[in-house]
């Protein structure tokens, strides 16, 4: 069996979950061999590949509007 057959059966196995964290794993190597590297746009992806691998779900765009709405409000209250 190939790699790559070898690699899909597994991921076939897995749950939807599990799956998606493949993918966004998969996702993040494409992502960091990529050329036009920053030290920002390396930073950005090393805390995303730890955020993924902890398991705790990424912040969608109405997340991540409920976050800063959250600490805009604390931040706001402790003035």
């Amino acid at each position: 069996m190939s790699p790559e057959q070898e690699l899909l059966t597994k991921w076939r196995g897995l749950p939807k979950d599990k799956q998606e964290e493949v993918l966004d794993f998969v996702e993040f190597l494409y992502l960091k061999k990529s050329a036009n590297k920053t030290p920002l746009g390396e930073r950005l992806r090393q805390i995303r590949a730890r955020i993924v691998a902890s398991g705790k779900p990424l912040l969608d765009e109405d997340g991540i509007e409920k976050e800063l709405e959250r600490s805009r409000g604390e931040a706001l209250f402790r003035e």
